[in-house]
C-alpha cells in the first residue's frame, strides 16, 4: 500500500460523507487583492473540519464500531466530531481529552453522550490512555490525524475546492497533526498539480515546519506547544502518515504569531462575517500578515478549519483587538 492516500480512498470517503457534512462554499474575503477565497469548515455541524475524517473512519469499520464502540483522543474538535458521528450512527463513544481542553469543546462532546476521560495535556498521555482503553474494551480507535481513513475524509475538502475553483494557484492550510493538509494536498495535487500547497503553524508550535525543513519528524516539548492560544494546533509532533504526505505534496510551512491569529479572527468576523477559533484562522492570518513569505498567486484559497472559539476570547478580540 502506498505511503499516501489514493484518489480512490478519498472518493470513497466522499460517497460515505454525502448528506452528513456540509459542502462548504468558497467565500471571498472583501477588499483583498489578489483574490482570497475562504473555505469555512467552521460551518460544519460540529464547527470544524474534523467531522469529515471522524465519520469516514467510523463508517469504514462500522461493524466493529457498532459491536464495541469507538474511542478517540483529541484536543477538542476531533473529539466533538467523533461524539457527533457516533451519536448519529448509534454507537458508543469514549473521548480522551487534555485536562486543559476548552469548556466549549468538552461540553459539546458530553452533549452528544460520549464519555469524557481527562488526562495530562500531552500527546503521549492521550495516546497511552486510548491504547489502554482499546486493549481493555476492544473499541475501534479513531485517531485524530495519523490514519488513512481520517486523511481520506479530510481530503474531500480538496475535492470541493478544485470543483469550485479549478484555477486555484495557492492553497493555505493550518497544520496540527497533519491529517487535514495531507488529505487536501493529495486531492488537490491529483487534479491541479501546478497548485502550490503551503502549511501554516503558530510560531509557538512549529514542529511541522522544523520537521519539513530538517527532513525528519521532530517533536517540540509539550510545555512549549501549550503556550499558543491556538489549542487546536497544540500537537507536539506531526504524524508518520501526514509527514509522508507533506514531504510529497507540500512546498513549505510558514508560521504566524499569536497576535496575527487573533487579528485574523477579528477581521474574519467583521469583514467576512465568519467566526474562527485561533487555529482555524491561522491560514487566513498568513495571507493577511505574511504575504511576503508566500509565493505569488492570482487565486488563493485559505482553509478556515474551525470556529469553536471560546466566547470570552471572541468577545475580547472583537471589543479590544488582539
Amino acid at each position: 500500500m502506498s505511503d499516501t492516500v489514493s484518489d480512490a480512498e478519498i472518493i470513497d470517503a466522499e460517497r460515505r460523507l454525502d448528506g452528513v457534512v456540509v459542502r462548504t462554499p468558497l467565500v471571498p474575503f472583501p477588499g483583498i487583492e489578489p483574490l482570497l477565497l475562504i473555505k469555512p469548515e467552521s460551518l460544519q455541524p460540529t464547527g470544524a473540519f474534523k467531522l469529515r475524517g471522524a465519520y469516514a473512519a467510523i463508517t469504514a469499520d462500522l461493524d466493529r464500531a457498532t459491536r464495541h464502540g469507538v474511542v478517540a483522543h483529541s484536543s477538542g474538535n476531533h473529539g466533538h466530531a467523533v461524539a457527533y458521528a457516533a451519536a448519529k450512527l448509534g454507537v458508543r463513544a469514549v473521548v480522551v481529552v487534555p485536562d486543559n481542553a476548552p469548556r466549549t469543546k468538552t461540553d459539546a462532546i458530553a452533549r452528544y453522550g460520549a464519555e469524557l476521560v481527562m488526562v495530562a495535556p500531552t500527546l503521549a498521555a492521550r495516546v497511552a490512555a486510548t491504547d489502554e482503553l482499546v486493549a481493555k474494551h476492544g473499541y475501534l480507535l479513531v485517531p485524530p490525524f495519523d490514519d488513512r481513513r481520517v486523511i481520506a475524509g479530510q481530503g474531500t475538502i480538496g475535492l470541493e475546492i478544485v470543483a469550485d475553483c479549478p484555477d486555484v494557484d495557492l492553497l493555505l492550510v493550518p497544520i496540527s497533526g497533519g491529517g487535514l493538509i495531507s488529505g487536501i494536498a493529495a486531492a488537490i495535487k491529483s487534479r491541479r498539480p501546478q497548485a502550490t500547497v503551503i502549511g501554516v503553524e503558530p510560531e509557538l508550535a512549529a514542529d511541522a515546519r522544523d520537521s519539513l525543513h530538517r527532513g525528519q519528524r521532530l517533536a517540540w516539548p509539550a510545555a512549549e506547544v501549550q503556550r499558543t492560544v491556538a489549542d487546536a494546533l497544540r500537537v507536539e509532533q506531526i504524524g508518520v502518515l501526514p509527514f509522508a504526505h507533506i514531504r510529497k505534496y507540500v512546498t513549505d510551512i510558514v508560521t504566524v504569531s499569536e497576535e496575527e491569529m487573533l487579528a485574523a479572527i477579528r477581521r474574519l468576523a467583521l469583514e467576512a462575517r465568519l467566526i474562527a477559533e485561533p487555529g482555524g484562522a491561522a491560514a487566513v492570518a498568513a495571507c493577511l500578515f505574511r504575504a511576503g513569505e508566500l509565493p505569488p498567486a492570482a487565486t488563493r484559497v485559505a482553509v478556515l478549519s474551525g470556529g469553536n472559539v471560546d466566547p470570552a476570547l471572541l468577545t475580547r478580540v472583537l471589543d479590544h483587538g488582539p
